[in-house]
């Protein structure tokens, strides 16, 4: 289906695709080892699961609240240094530091100090990664204006993230190995700190290396001083009202909100059912199974998902490549079924490469997509915001995250899960495995019927760029 090449100027070169990709590692590395960091709070902390789950909710509310803002920053924002780069480099050392500190909990403490404790510097640690990860998303945006090059952009920055989860689950296993720490908090306490600081090193890649696109118009940005707060109030409502009115834009947000909340909900139920049914709640049993199917999953993504998407996409477009990825994941959920069996716990593993469609295909295709989106905007309503279209996408990705995380431990707790003992009732193990099935089949659904009217195809993609070329010329990059 391709229609038109892409031409050499529209290329981004490896080394600034790579350094994007660094960015992207970071931030998916941050969310990646949350992800197993939280299961300390539960299973070695003793934390009741509906506390561990508000505090994985608040924080990411209010880290979803501020992203518009930033966003709006980031679009206004007139440096030497560029709108994105200065604050991707602040952000990285802040939500480092932040992540270092925030682990920094002891089991001799009550539950009610370890829960204010974390809630604190979990906010700062949010902050920080809103300055981070939002200029960073409008960077990719902008960093070249071809339909098929943005998703081999995209595809490079998703590819390099899933590193970060190919790696997480492996703190499982560094956190409960008694061989290297005496307990798991102590664990999770050292292991913070490196991942706090790769992390700093990582983020600030795309702010040494990558090049920004120069505004258009300038003279349509506003004025970010505090004279002006109350005229840039009134434009950052109007840009949060434009942005929500683009109907193609908000199908975007509303498939990935169903699909990523969908996955986040069940996303720690796989551990559970590893160590609670296949091992019946022997950690040492377990062993590495929690961290091998959770690498397998990265490398099926990687070696697997994003590169067969690109290509899908290349052929039949973009949506329809969404849809062909979630379907197939859908089959993956109910194999899970017969794939988590105690007898053959290798069996696991099947249903792997068809969930994997699920996740890889969403973010690889979504990112390339919101930047098609941001150019009709710019067509319709003259001006360059990737920085408050990249907010608004992630706040929905945030929103539904921070539901999910709450919704995670009121499931676990319907279902009848008890953290303070080892063997769970055989009746919660089967409706948590239910759970685990039937909640992203359904949201995977939901998200296929919204996005099925979204019509940025390549052919119109190319006449809305021609048209924008017509109007003020093509856009350059710092440092050409």
């Amino acid at each position: 289906m391709t229609l038109y090449r892409t031409a050499k100027e529209d290329i981004v070169p490896f080394g600034q695709k790579i350094a994007f990709g660094s960015g992207h590692l970071a931030n998916q590395l941050f969310p990646a080892a949350l992800g197993v960091f939280m299961v300390v709070l539960v299973m070695s902390l003793n934390m009741n699961p509906v506390l561990a789950g508000i505090l994985g909710a608040l924080p990411r509310l209010l880290d979803a609240l501020t992203d518009p803002i930033m966003g709006f920053i980031s679009d206004n924002t007139r440096s030497k240094w560029g709108r994105r780069k200065p604050y991707i480099l602040l952000g990285s050392v802040i939500t480092g530091v932040a992540f270092m500190v925030m682990w920094q909990l002891n089991p001799e403490n009550s539950q009610t100090y370890n829960f204010f404790y974390f809630l604190i510097i979990s906010i700062f640690f949010y902050i920080g990664y809103t300055v981070f990860a939002t200029p960073l998303i409008g960077l990719g945006y902008e960093m070249t204006p071809d339909y098929n090059e943005r998703t081999r952009l995209m595809a490079v920055s998703q590819w390099m993230g899933q590193v970060a989860w190919m790696i997480a689950p492996w703190f499982w296993v560094i956190i409960y190995d008694p061989d290297i720490f005496a307990s798991a908090p102590e664990g999770a306490r050292q292991l913070a700190v490196w991942v706090g600081a790769i992390c700093m090193v990582l983020g600030i890649m795309p702010a040494l290396f990558n090049k920004e696109m120069i505004v258009p118009d300038k003279d349509k940005m506003a004025s970010l001083s505090w004279k002006e707060l109350a005229n840039n109030t009134r434009e950052f409502l109007k840009g949060i009202k434009l942005t929500v009115k683009n109907s193609q834009f908000m199908r975007l947000c509303g498939a990935t909100f169903f699909i990523f909340n969908g996955f986040q909900t069940i996303a720690q139920f796989a551990m559970f059912i590893i160590v609670y049914y296949l091992f019946n709640g022997d950690k040492v049993a377990s062993g590495t199974w929690p961290a091998w199917f959770g690498t397998i999953s990265a490398m099926a993504t990687a070696f697997l998902v994003i590169p067969v998407v690109t290509k899908i996409s290349e052929k039949i477009g973009k949506k329809n490549a969404f849809v062909i990825a979630t379907l197939i994941s859908i089959i993956g959920y109910i194999l899970k079924w017969w794939g988590f069996n105690p007898e053959n716990p290798w069996l696991m593993f099947i249903p792997v490469p068809f969930l994997s469609f699920g996740i890889g295909g969403l973010f690889t295709l979504m990112m390339s997509m919101t930047a098609d989106v941001c150019d009709l905007d710019e067509l319709n309503n003259g001006e360059r915001r990737e920085g408050m279209f990249g907010a608004v996408y992630w706040w929905m990705v945030k929103l539904g995250t921070a539901l999910a995380l709450l919704t995670s431990g009121i499931v676990l707790q319907a279902v009848g899960f008890d953290q303070t003992i080892d063997q769970q009732t055989a009746e919660s193990i089967v409706k948590l495995r239910i759970a685990d099935i039937v909640i992203p089949i359904v949201t995977a659904l939901i998200a296929i019927a919204i996005i099925w009217k979204y019509n940025i195809t390549e052919e119109r993609a190319h006449d809305i760029r021609e048209a924008l070329i017509l109007r003020r010329g093509k856009t350059k990059h710092q440092g050409e």
